[in-house]
């Protein structure tokens, strides 16, 4: 078991000696163990040559001030703020805000905050028909300038801002987040918005939509929904730490995790990586770790299917194949202390409807009680499961979260020797689109 903050993982219900035939030999865990070690050595060469920016990003403060400057003239007068972006340029933003109670009863921000990452046209149609758009700001993110999704969500919506006689206060009501002008690229929505006189922020040029979580990009939705981001950007620097200590692989737990994820892919023919949190506010983190797991390393003929649920709801539908359907499948339990958390269940009435061991006890007991008992039902049953257990969920260990994954993430890509960075069969999609549209 290992420890950064408020976090634990372990990994030993991964392993042979709890789940049998099923689970990863030690000696099978060590040879991955040095194969990250060598990856790791890498990663710290490309911290101390700055070729991999999202390393060095974290120790950062500069983009933070611009980003609260952008948003607090943004949100003058305003009620709501809209988000459209697609892929990595929303679901980190949306993680980190689910964090900080986006999304969740009672604990909504003021503006009131909401993200349109997929193109439906009768779904921005109404959108559009029931907007105050004197009221409302927008953000919109593109890296590259060029999504078409998000290109035709904010041309609409400045159409219809028009229409609604508000041309002039386009300036005001929209905020953009994309790459600088760069030699030989076309960038269509820094075009777009230098001429109506939109303000824009800048997307890092080194680092990608998905791994994007902790730029301004994933920080100001956060910052909207009151998250510290400061504290998450701490937060992700001391997960490097180990690492930039030349700590091994065994004690630094995103290295480990990769080691043990890839192993049992390659060793034991898992194909389904499952990240099952319980709790309600990082049901965005396992979407977002959809994305980050599949684009990164499905390639080449590489990669598992990573699958997305939440616990406790998930016990009722997905955990019947995960505990009996083919053994490939290995899941991630992320669980948040719950005990004695949520309202305390009356003894007489427990009693009544027939459940009087719940009397006296809070509804996070019982959330608790659930999160143990899959995993040791998961371990009798010899299937993979790893836990990572959260003591506090605040910004710190948001960051800590998000930057394990990535960085679990990078490790295992190189561990399959393939770039985690790039997303060929993704592009071509795009060239295709295009090529129908224009036809």
């Amino acid at each position: 078991m290992s420890a950064i903050f408020a976090y634990r993982q372990d990994i030993s219900g991964c392993l042979e000696p709890a789940i049998g035939d099923h689970g990863l030999k030690r000696v099978s865990l060590a040879g991955w163990y040095r194969k990250a070690d060598v990856a790791l050595e890498g990663l710290r060469g490309e911290y101390e040559r700055g070729t991999l920016p999202l390393l060095k990003l974290v120790e950062e403060t500069a983009d933070i001030d611009a980003a609260e400057a952008a948003l607090a003239r943004l949100s003058d007068g305003a009620k709501a703020i809209i988000f459209f972006g697609t892929g990595g340029s929303s679901l980190g933003g949306q993680t980190l805000a689910h964090i900080a109670g986006w999304g969740i009863a009672n604990t909504q921000s003021k503006p009131h905050l909401s993200f349109y990452d997929n193109l439906d046209g009768e779904t921005l149609a109404a959108l559009l028909q029931a907007t105050d758009f004197a009221t409302t700001r927008f953000v919109v993110t593109s890296k590259s300038g060029g999504t078409v999704e998000t290109l035709a969500q904010v041309i609409a919506t400045l159409s219809a801002v028009k229409a609604a006689g508000l041309a002039g206060q386009i300036p005001s009501l929209f905020l953009g987040i994309t790459e600088p002008d760069q030699p030989g690229r076309s960038n269509g929505l820094r075009a777009l918005f230098q001429s109506l006189g939109i303000p824009m922020l800048e997307h890092h040029t080194g680092i990608g939509g998905r791994f994007s979580c902790l730029t301004n990009v994933g920080l100001l939705p956060a910052m909207a929904q009151g998250l510290d981001v400061r504290a998450a950007r701490k937060g992700a620097t001391a997960i490097l730490k180990p690492m930039l200590e030349a700590a091994p692989a065994a004690e630094i737990p995103f290295a480990a995790g990769a080691a043990v994820m890839i192993g049992l892919a390659k060793d034991r023919g898992v194909r389904t990586l499952v990240l099952m949190p319980y709790a309600d506010r990082l049901g965005k983190l396992a979407d977002w770790y959809v994305q980050l797991w599949a684009e990164s390393l499905g390639k080449g003929g590489e990669g598992t299917t990573p699958v997305p649920a939440i616990g406790p709801v998930d016990q009722h539908s997905q955990l019947q194949l995960f505990m009996d359907g083919p053994r490939e499948i290995a899941t991630t339990l992320v669980r948040v202390a719950p005990k004695g958390k949520g309202p305390l269940l009356d003894k007489e009435m427990t009693e009544t409807a027939g459940l009087a061991y719940l009397g006296g006890k809070h509804v996070g007991d019982i959330v608790e009680a659930q999160g143990l008992a899959v995993a040791d039902a998961l371990i009798k049953a010899g299937r993979p499961v790893r836990a990572i257990d959260i003591e506090k969920l605040d910004a710190t260990t948001a960051g800590a979260l998000v930057m394990h994954f990535m960085m679990e993430t990078i490790v295992a890509g190189k561990l399959l020797r393939l770039d985690p960075f790039d997303q060929p069969a993704v592009e071509l999609a795009k060239v295709l689109t295009k090529r129908r549209l224009g036809a």
